[in-house]
């Protein structure tokens, strides 16, 4: 594949994104084997596709069963997902970690400025205690770059994140929490403060430790802990190179290089045109070495702006999409 990363996330406009997004597709449909038995299987004439919407979608649960890459180099590190005692779960191979390095540099520096104006504080306890998160490689690069000795993770020691907190408000320095659900609850029902200047991000997830919430309540929760307008999230996940981001509301954005694109809940090969709710499939051209075209477990809406909502995941995730595109 002779694309560069330059070219990819450089990517400025519509015309741009497509142009490259048909070069990947038209490499993983030969290279990388899975995607390729998958669209024989469909019954997919490659040559006939010739606009993204008319690229068919894996559907994410292969990567609970196959190894997914497209090219035969060496895997430097294979991301896993979360996930209870006895569940398969994901596994990523990534056979070039730069990729996702200069994905995720470049997305946050898109959304929110230069890393090492920041304080990044990372409250990821369920993460940290086990081994393969993406997530943890990318909170790890991201307090290294912010080059700030103040900068870290925190496991369950809440009040040593809490006073480090009050010395960043102190010091009037611009501040990331990123934390993921439970533990940041966990945290505003122990400690309160009112940091308005804070970006609190949240990464979703019980993990099994409390009862789900809807977004409303949950966001209301930590506004009122952290003392805060808004809260931030993060949208990406194990299968991903790539992360969407909101700055409020649940109303995420995506990387010029990534697309969210929904599909008919009840024809998987039917892309939706409208915001109605339907499945989200994902375009991920840093997934270069893999496949970039990904039809997800969750349901969402996209507006005309680009922009989505993700409002929640199929019901009996597990058994769908595979069974019911190859049957």
């Amino acid at each position: 594949m002779n694309l560069t990363k330059e070219q990819v996330f450089s990517i400025n406009s519509d015309e741009q994104f497509s142009n490259v997004a048909m070069q990947v597709f038209r490499h993983q449909a030969t290279a990388c084997v899975v995607y390729r038995e998958f669209i024989e299987g469909m019954r997919i004439d490659v040559k006939g596709v010739q606009h993204v919407d008319d690229i068919p979608f894996l559907p994410i649960e292969f990567f609970k069963s196959h190894t997914i890459v497209s090219n035969n180099d060496a895997i430097q590190v294979t991301f896993t997902s979360s996930g209870t005692t006895g569940m398969i779960t994901s596994r990523h191979p990534v056979t070039d970690v730069s990729w996702y390095e200069a994905s995720f540099r470049k997305a946050f520096e898109l959304f929110y400025g230069d890393i090492k104006n920041y304080t990044v504080l990372a409250l990821l306890p369920s993460y940290l205690e086990r081994e393969g998160s993406s997530l943890i490689y990318m909170a790890e690069d991201l307090i290294k770059q912010s080059n700030n000795s103040d900068s870290g993770f925190f496991l369950y020691n809440h009040d040593e994140l809490y006073h480090q907190l009050k010395k960043q408000q102190q010091n009037k320095r611009p501040t990331l929490l990123i934390g993921v659900t439970f533990a940041l609850l966990d945290f505003v029902e122990q400690y309160q403060i009112n940091f308005p200047e804070l970006i609190v991000m949240e990464t979703g997830g019980m993990k099994g430790k409390r009862k789900e919430m809807i977004r409303e309540e949950l966001h209301e929760q930590l506004c009122k802990g952290f003392g805060v307008d808004a809260i931030h999230s993060e949208y990406g996940m194990t299968e991903l190179l790539s992360q969407a981001y909101s700055t409020g509301s649940g109303i995420f954005n995506c990387p010029p290089w990534m697309c969210i694109i929904t599909r008919d809940t009840n024809d998987p090969v039917t892309l939706i045109k409208d915001d109605k709710a339907g499945g989200i499939n994902i375009i991920d051209l840093a997934n270069i070495n893999s496949c970039s075209f990904l039809a997800t477990q969750d349901l969402g809406k996209v507006y005309t702006d680009g922009s989505f909502e993700v409002l929640g995941r199929f019901d009996n995730a597990d058994i769908r999409g595979c069974n019911l595109l190859i049957a």
